[in-house]
């Protein structure tokens, strides 16, 4: 198809009507990379866990595992860090013996998804941004940056609770659209910060859904975690 006829089609089966589309845009390759409305996030659930079914039951096991504090799971696409935190000991009575003390750590996952690589335009993300950002649990910070990487346009962080004494067998679901920011956006920074508890069994913050999707329009789509 020609290059009029290939931005013909993704007006049509994108709905784009009164969206700014120069012709100077490769729209057979826009079409192809199917950049608006799809998960911009590499493998959104890399726990192996679905949103459809309830978190799994804390597995104990009769001999404590060795300390560890990055929950089991396939990071490719992520990248994480650990930071372990130091014992709290402020609430306990001078003189008293201690014999274990849990171990608290951050897991942190995060990465960059380059809008324009992924197939957006320039006309798009400037005087025409709209887009929907989809996210998941425990500390969830996301940032809309500039090209350069480091200037921060717009920014979004949730730290939702919960009450840790028992389980609920429940998603706690967090979305938020960005709208209104201006021009300028062609990264967005994603990042999770999952709190670990180590204590003769190991106990993980879990999520699962992640998403990152561009639209042109607003949408009540949201995602799960």
């Amino acid at each position: 198809m020609s290059a009029a006829e290939w931005k013909k089609r993704c007006k049509a089966e994108w709905g784009l009507h009164g969206v700014p589309m120069p012709d100077g845009v490769d729209w057979k390759s826009v079409y192809e990379a199917k950049p608006l409305g799809r998960n911009l996030l590499k493998n959104p659930a890399p726990l192996g866990l679905s949103k459809n079914i309830p978190p799994p039951e804390i597995e104990l096991e009769r001999r404590p595992p060795p300390p560890h504090f990055q929950p089991d799971g396939d990071y490719a696409g992520w990248t994480t860090s650990t930071e372990v935190l130091p014992f709290d000991t402020s609430g306990i009575p001078e003189g008293v013996e201690i014999c274990a003390l849990p171990e608290y750590s951050w897991f942190t996952l995060e990465q960059v998804v380059d809008l324009k690589t992924e197939g957006l335009w320039d006309e798009l993300l400037d005087p025409y941004e709209e887009s929907q950002i989809d996210d998941s649990i425990y500390h969830l910070h996301v940032k809309l940056l500039a090209s350069d990487k480091s200037t921060v346009i717009s920014e979004y962080n949730a730290s939702p609770t919960k009450d840790q004494s028992t389980q609920s067998h429940t998603w706690t679901e967090v979305s938020h659209v960005f709208s209104g920011y201006g021009p300028g956006v062609r990264y967005v920074h994603f990042q999770h910060r999952l709190k670990n508890n180590f204590l003769n069994f190991f106990f993980t913050t879990r999520f699962t859904g992640s998403s990152v999707t561009v639209r042109p329009v607003k949408s009540s789509l949201k995602e799960s975690s």
